[in-house]
Formats: structure tokens, C-alpha cells, sequence
């Protein structure tokens, strides 16, 4: 499996707490040794981050053809991959909580045709920033007429560009209970790209994001 290319239909949302002052450790960790890895397992590494608003925040999406694909592909990583034998003991001591997750299908855009990932060393950060809205909704049936109404052009930010993608909760029972996602909510995801960190904050996202070296979204 080569997990570069074909439809994403299903995108996980990983929002990482970490022990303080060990973000960069585990971006190096990451970058150095869970990229070609996870891609090798099938999974699409479609963005790596910086939370610019809390130093200790590590966030990062990836995707899969669907939920099936999905359980495959993690047990492939994560039961069977050399890369995370190694070094996920090292990975998983940098972090206090790794279970805030959220399992999310497209409505608008395609991640997939992102560019391609940097072959980068993992230091420093990548170009631009990613604003990244999050909005919670009290049950399926708001959501959906959320995502009924909305167009790219009406959820554009005030700059007039439409957003990159966005997304909605994935109702699918989790395929691959090993790693938790949040269950019972409903939510609606908008990306936006950015040209720097003030611009991307003149427009109140819930996530102000640089991405890092080696990150396709950017």
C-alpha cells in the first residue's frame, strides 16, 4: 500500500497535549520516522502542526480511502510497522493526552490534491498558516442542515477566499477502537489558508496553525 493517492473519504482530526517543552522532540520523532511509515501502512499524511496559541498542542489530519481501509491500515502501522515498535514508546512519552480525535468525511474540497509533501530534515516550519474552525452542533439533524445550506463562497472567510475544505463528523462506529476518537458529537470543519499568523487571526479560528516541515497542507 502506498497511501498517496485516490479519494479520502474518511480524515482524522488528532489534537495532541504534550509534556511541557517536548513539542519539537516529538515533531522531530515524527517526522524523521512516522511519515513514510504510516504511508507505507496506507494512511495519508495530509497535515502536520504547530498550534501558534498553545505551546504544548501538537495537531495533525490524516485520511483513508474509508473506514474499512482505516482499520487495516492503523493495525498495519501500529501492530505490525517496525517505524512505531521502535520509537512509539519515545513518541508516547512526550505526550499527556493523544485521545482528542475527531473522525471526519469531506463535504467541500479535496485534501488529497494537496501538494506534495516536503522531504524536509523536520526542523522549523512550513509556509503560511491554516486557520482551522471548528462548530458544534446539538445533533445530526442541525448538522445536516448546516451542511445543506452551506456553499464554499458563503462560508469563505472575510477575505472573499473560499475555505480549503471542510468537513463533517463521520457517523461510522469507530473501525479501529485501539485508538479512541470523540463519540457522540456533531460537528462542522472549516480550513482556510492564510498568507501569515495575523491575517489568519483577524478572522477568529478556533485553531491559529503552521505547519511544519514536512507538511503536505500548508
Amino acid at each position: 500500500m502506498t497511501g498517496t493517492a485516490g479519494e479520502l473519504r474518511i480524515v482524522e482530526l488528532r489534537q495532541y497535549t504534550l509534556r511541557p517543552g517536548r513539542r519539537d522532540e516529538l515533531i522531530g520523532l515524527f517526522e524523521r520516522e512516522f511519515v513514510e511509515s504510516q504511508e507505507e501502512a496506507g494512511i495519508r499524511l495530509l497535515g502536520l502542526f504547530r498550534d501558534l496559541e498553545r505551546p504544548d498542542r501538537f495537531v495533525w489530519l490524516r485520511g483513508f480511502p474509508d473506514m474499512e481501509a482505516r482499520a487495516e491500515s492503523l493495525a498495519a502501522f501500529y501492530e505490525r510497522h517496525e517505524a512505531w515498535k521502535r520509537h512509539g514508546p519515545a513518541a508516547n512519552a512526550t505526550m499527556i493526552d493523544s485521545d482528542d480525535v475527531l473522525l471526519l468525511r469531506p463535504v467541500t474540497g479535496d485534501l488529497a490534491r494537496e501538494g506534495a509533501r516536503p522531504s524536509g530534515d523536520g526542523e522549523g516550519d512550513g509556509d503560511g498558516v491554516i486557520g482551522l474552525t471548528v462548530n458544534g452542533f446539538r445533533d445530526a439533524e442541525e448538522l445536516d442542515t448546516h451542511v445543506r445550506a452551506f456553499t464554499p463562497r458563503t462560508g469563505a472567510p472575510r477575505t472573499g477566499t473560499p475555505p480549503l475544505a471542510t468537513l463533517r463528523t463521520e457517523p461510522a462506529a469507530n473501525s479501529y477502537p485501539r485508538l479512541p476518537v470523540r463519540e457522540g458529537e456533531h460537528v462542522f470543519v472549516r480550513l482556510a489558508r492564510y498568507p501569515d499568523e495575523a491575517a489568519c487571526r483577524a478572522h477568529g479560528p478556533t485553531l491559529v496553525l503552521a505547519p511544519t516541515a514536512r507538511s503536505a497542507l500548508r
